[in-house]
Parts: structure tokens; sequence; C-alpha cells
């Protein structure tokens, strides 16, 4: 597998430190299912929110939510490389505490915006706050040995599903009677999310393994030089770079398209959230761990890739919305592309520079999303076909099949040899 002569997390492979490591993955599972639970009780409500305050204009609206989610993704881009440099720095429990706080206090702050400009402020703190899930991966890399990270990844990976099942059905029952409502429902998550770390999560990093503060890691780009220093750990960037970017379509353009091409309400679209979030689950806390153990990472993430191709493009041909739900399964094949990602990179990492490594993934994330809402929702509008252009909804689930084809070429070829992991 290409996990194989990595070193090991200092007393991850002792008998002893089984009992520990999964008292602290159970920490960190609870963690990020509320912080996700929070996150996802306002995704059927954002964009109609954003679209209230400008006289129901879906096609201006979805130019602004692309703008909305462009600066969020700018936030994360400068914010994430900080973040896992000082959870290198002084562990990885202060700043998984202090972002949930921050992020419980904007959302009250997003619930109580009487202006789209003071939702866009709310959305440049959520940006920042919302950062600290890079740092929940390097928890999980400190406390996991290397051989098993997969299929960890995949246990908090489920914790992400899970959040997102009932977080989008919640949103969109409550966002159904008031539409600032899931803003403080979602608050007040966060805020429980803190007090709960607070008493019980433990830190992973010992100040043993430590290492000082650096700018010239923590800032964007330097930390994207990470990756320089090994030619397969660039390329599976890349192609996670490509995978990021596809998944923008979703968060961006999904809840206008759904109501455009289907006339779905906030309900439905929160109903249909948590169809997709139950398949997550039950492809990452089932499918991943046995799937990895039999066939390898490498196996793992083609197969995640090519589900990702042909559920975009099922999504994107899908004329009714029973052929959309039905396009479900097909696409649930891509959960398996971050637990095996993961893996693969971590593998190539040493692990005193895990929190730099997924500051770096952060950075990644955040450049992608500043590209992927404005291009998604401006695909969508450019083809809904209001101005004499060709009328093709699904133009925008196309464009993302099209982007994984080519992260499918790029990872088979990143992927056929192990490299020694960067120290």
């Amino acid at each position: 597998m290409a996990s194989e002569g990595v070193v090991l997390i200092a007393g991850a492979d002792k008998p002893g430190a089984t009992g520990p490591r999964r008292g602290a993955l159970a920490f960190i599972f609870v963690t990020v299912a509320l912080d996700v639970l929070a996150l996802g009780i306002i995704i059927p409500v954002l964009p109609k929110l954003v679209e209230s305050f400008l006289g129901g204009d879906t096609a201006r609206a979805a130019q602004l939510f692309g703008v909305f989610g462009s600066v969020w993704a700018l936030m994360q881009f400068v914010a994430s490389p900080i973040l896992g440099s000082l959870s290198d720095r002084f562990g990885r429990r202060p700043v998984i505490l202090l972002s949930s706080f921050g992020l419980g206090l904007d959302y009250v702050f997003m619930a109580l915006a009487p202006t789209v400009a003071w939702l866009f402020v709310g959305r440049v703190i959520s940006g920042i706050t919302s950062a600290s899930f890079t740092t929940a991966y390097s928890y999980i890399a400190d406390v996991t040995p290397a051989e098993k990270r997969a299929s960890t990844f995949g246990l908090v990976g489920a914790a992400f599903g899970l959040g997102f099942v009932l977080g989008p059905a919640v949103g969109g029952l409550l966002g159904a009677s008031n539409p600032r409502l899931p803003f403080w429902v979602a608050g007040g998550m966060a805020l429980v999310n803190t007090l709960y770390g607070l008493f019980v999560l433990p830190e992973s990093l010992p100040p043993e393994r430590r290492r000082a503060f650096d700018w010239r890691r923590a800032n964007p780009l330097g930390s994207i030089a990470l990756f320089r220093s090994s030619p397969g750990l660039l390329a599976l960037a890349a192609v996670y770079a490509l995978h990021v970017l596809a998944h923008n379509v979703l968060p961006s353009t999904f809840v206008l398209y759904a109501g455009h091409r289907y006339g779905w309400d906030a309900r439905q679209v929160g109903l249909m959230l948590a169809l997709v979030g139950v398949c997550s689950i039950l492809m990452q806390a089932l499918v991943v761990r046995p799937f990895v153990a039999r066939f390898g990472e490498r196996i793992a993430l083609l197969t995640a890739i090519a589900g990702a191709i042909a559920g975009y493009g099922l999504y994107g041909l899908a004329a009714t919305g029973s052929a959309l739900l039905a396009s479900v399964p097909v696409f649930a094949l891509t959960f398996m592309f971050m637990p095996a990602m993961q893996g693969l990179m971590s593998s190539r990492v040493d692990s005193t520079r895990q929190g730099e490594l997924q500051g770096a993934n952060g950075s990644i994330m955040g450049i992608t999303g500043v590209i992927g809402p404005s291009l998604f929702t401006q695909t969508f509008a450019l083809f809904l076909g209001r101005h004499g252009g060709p009328a093709v909804p699904g133009a925008p689930f196309f464009l993302a099949s099209a982007m994984m084809s080519v992260a499918a070429v790029l990872a088979w070829r990143a992927t056929r040899s192990t490299p020694a992991p960067v120290r």
C-alpha cells in the first residue's frame, strides 16, 4: 500500500496507545459532526435569503451568491495555513475550540443581518472560523498510525455526512417558516460544540513534537511550497485541487438549480441533501475501510473519481427530480475520495509537518473556492437562456464532470509509485 515505509507517530503503534487513540477519535468525531451540522443547517436558506434581499431576482442572486462563496473561500485560503502552523506550534485543541467559538458568534451575527452587506461581512468571518476543519485532519494524523489513516479519515468523513444529513433537513424545515431561524440554531450548535470540546477534547500534539511558528510556512503561498518538495505530493495536490474545484458546483448552484429546474422549495432541497448525506455516511463508515483494505488507497481514489465523473454528468442530464434522485447512488462513490486522498498525502509527510500539510490543503480548498463559486454560478446564469443563448441548466455539472475527467488522468499517473515522506 502507499503508506508503507512511513515513520509512525510517536506512540501510535504501541499496544497501550489503542485506548486513548480511540477515545480521542470519538471526541473529534463528535466535534466535526456538530460543526458540520451547524454549517448544514444554513445551506437550504442562505441562497434564498440573498435572493430575498434582491427582490426575488434569481439570476442576480446567483451571481452575488457566487461572490459570497468566492470571498468565503478567499478567507479560507488565507486562514488555513495560519491555523495549521499555529496548531503545529500550540497544539490542535486551542485552534479547534477558538474557531468553533468564533463560528457560533458569527451565525448569531448573520441571524441579525439587516442588509445583504451585513450578511456579506458575516460570510467573511465564517470563512476564517471554518478553516479549523484542516486542524481536525491534523488531529487524526497525530493519533492514527499511517496504515490506518485512510479508514479513519473515512470515519471522520462519515461525521461530515452525519452533519449534512441532519443539517440541511433541519434547516429546510426551519427555513420554511422563518429564513433566519436556521442561523440562530446553527449558532447555538457551534457554541454548544465549543463547551463540549472545552471539557472533553484532549490535546493530540505533545510539546516535544511541536514546531516553531514561521510566517514563511504560514502564508498561503509559502505553505503550498510544501508540495514542491516531493514530485508525488505535487501531483496529488493537483488532483486534489481539481476535485475541490469541481465540488464547488454543489454548494454554489444546487439550491438555485433545483429551484429553477424542478421547482423545489427549501424543504425538498433539504431532504435531497439529507439523502446525499446518508449515502456519504454509508460509504465512508461501511465501505471505505474494507475497500481500502482489499484494493488499496490508489484504487479507492480512482473509483471515487469515476463516480464523480458519472455522477456530475447524470446530475446535469436529469430532466426530472426523480431522475436526479436516482443519480445519487452513483455519485456516492465520490465520497471515497477524501479518505483515500488524505491517506495518500499524509503518508508522504513527516509526523511533525501534518499541520502544515493540512494548512496547505486548506489553501488549495480556499483558492479553488475563490474560483469555483463564481465560475459555476456564472455558468449557470449564462446557460439559463434568458438572453437568446442556449438553455442548458445542467451546464455547471457538465463542466464539473469534465474537470474530474482530467483529474482521473493525473491521478492514474500520480499514484503509480510511492515517494518517501517529506521531512
